[in-house]
């Protein structure tokens, strides 16, 4: 009897890891699956001067889920470094400010636009020229990612509403 129940114990303990990895695998799923349920809307960038080391992406973020999500980052190969801004107004003055995570309710969107949220980019690789157009791909605390093309604009499109100055 006491044989059995140690051969029952091995068993178990050799069993563990294969239900360990199988659980860990259920819930990547819904991290892809949750991604689907992202839309990115809008996406441009202002054409800069030749010269400039930074420019902004601008974008419509919705989603369609029923469980909130949230932006942690991005990336793209047209720039060295990205990063989630924002605007703060700090003693009567208009100051941009990294943030570290954007919250995207559930059934519902946050509009990342100029004089609000904002993706940065730092370090050019090319310049932002008009009529042009690069991908980037945001990164979700799910793990979750999205590419979305992003166009160059003289100025905003005429969805995104007025332009307003966006200076660094």
């Amino acid at each position: 009897m006491l044989l059995r129940l140690l051969a029952a114990s091995a068993l178990a303990a050799l069993c563990l890891p294969a239900v360990a990895q199988e659980h860990s695998h259920d819930h990547h799923a819904p991290a892809q699956a949750a991604a689907t349920e992202l839309a990115v809307s809008q996406a441009w960038s202002r054409a800069m001067p030749p010269s400039a080391p930074t420019g902004a992406v601008y974008f419509v973020l919705e989603n369609r889920g029923e469980q909130p999500e949230r932006l942690i980052g991005a990336q793209t190969s047209r720039a060295e470094k990205t990063e989630l801004h924002t605007h703060v107004h700090q003693n009567d003055m208009m100051k941009m400010q990294q943030i570290e995570s954007v919250d995207v309710p559930a059934a519902g969107k946050v509009e990342f636009k100029p004089g609000g949220n904002h993706l940065m980019l730092f370090g050019l690789k090319q310049p932002l020229v008009a009529g042009e157009s690069f991908p980037v791909t945001l990164q979700f605390e799910n793990g979750g990612e999205i590419t979305t093309e992003v166009s160059i604009e003289v100025d905003a499109p005429a969805a995104g509403g007025a332009a307003s100055g966006h200076h660094h």
